[in-house]
């Protein structure tokens, strides 16, 4: 897998650090960003960088996609960006953004249209995950391309959980976000609580990250 060709569209909190391990490991990378300037630190360390997406996933075998949101993915896979055109027959799709399992089945379907495959493989993980090389990746699709792209992902992961056909990795990551969230109003509602009763913050702060809420 060390000789495969990848190329990784997008360079932002995560995707600068997944290329940082993907070079570290020394894959072939070719990279692409919308802002030209990110794509400098690894220039010297033996990235290729190229204008547009479709040129970035020229020759590619595996091509991951980090991008904000499904407007911009669509616009760079489907759209503009002509990243799926420009893909070869029987190369293996990632798409590791954050985005709807709606967009991953449309993808998906264009992607088998091209004669690729998908795998939808979001991450848990933020920017120092991504740079150390520890992030889980959900991943969704065929046991084949997983399996596949598995030594490549744990380039720039801990783990791999293969968690269902194509679609899951996006449902479990949405889900995932959720509780996050619900997580962080419930301890706003918290520390709200605390204020207003005048307790000591930081003692119950304490008992608490130390206990079941922790």
């Amino acid at each position: 897998m060390e000789q495969t060709k990848i190329a990784l569209l997008g360079l932002g909190l995560m995707g600068s650090g997944m290329a940082g391990r993907l070079l570290d490991a020394g894959y072939p990378l070719s990279i692409w960003n919308r802002t030209p300037e990110k794509t400098k630190p690894f220039v010297d360390r033996g990235a290729k960088v190229a204008k547009s997406p479709r040129q970035a996933v020229a020759g590619a075998e595996v091509i991951i996609s980090m991008l904000a949101d499904v407007l911009v993915c669509r616009d760079m896979w489907l759209g503009r960006g002509e990243a799926l055109q420009g893909a070869a027959p029987g190369a293996i799709l990632v798409e590791s953004s954050t985005v709807t399992v709606e967009w991953v089945h449309e993808l998906d379907r264009a992607a088998k249209e091209h004669g690729c495959e998908l795998v939808d493989a979001p991450v848990t993980g933020s920017k120092p995950q991504a740079q150390s090389g520890q992030l889980l990746f959900l991943a969704g699709g065929s046991t084949a391309a997983v399996e596949k792209i598995t030594p490549l992902l744990k380039a720039m992961g801990r783990d791999v959980v293969h968690v269902g056909p194509v679609g899951s990795g996006a449902r479990l990551k949405l889900i995932n976000n959720f509780l996050s969230g619900s997580q962080v109003a419930a301890l706003a509602e918290a520390l709200s609580l605390i204020e207003r009763s005048g307790l000591d913050t930081q003692k119950a702060l304490g008992v608490l990250t130390e206990g079941a809420p922790g």
